[in-house]
């Protein structure tokens, strides 16, 4: 526990932070599940759509540093390589 007001109230805003990264992070694992359905039925369209929305929503998590600016690049390149092979 914090022994001081401003270490107490540092862990206040720790623990606000990590629930509102963990809501972005589960949005858009959701998208690039919803993506990768989308490329196993083969749906080019879907797929592309869906696509801008889970690369948007990587490059918002690299930016803020939630995950690595690199993780956020291979995903996004994997899943346009994917995307691509439709």
């Amino acid at each position: 526990m914090a022994n001081h007001k401003s270490a107490l109230k540092r862990s206040v805003q720790n623990e606000k932070k990590r629930l509102l990264n963990k809501s972005k992070k589960s949005k858009v694992k959701t998208a690039i599940k919803q993506l990768r359905a989308a490329i196993k039925d083969g749906n080019k369209e879907q797929a592309q759509n869906l696509m801008v929305e889970a690369q948007a929503g990587l490059a918002k998590l690299a930016k803020t540093n939630t995950v690595k600016k690199a993780s956020a690049s291979r995903q996004t390149a994997r899943l346009a390589a994917q995307v691509a092979k439709i």
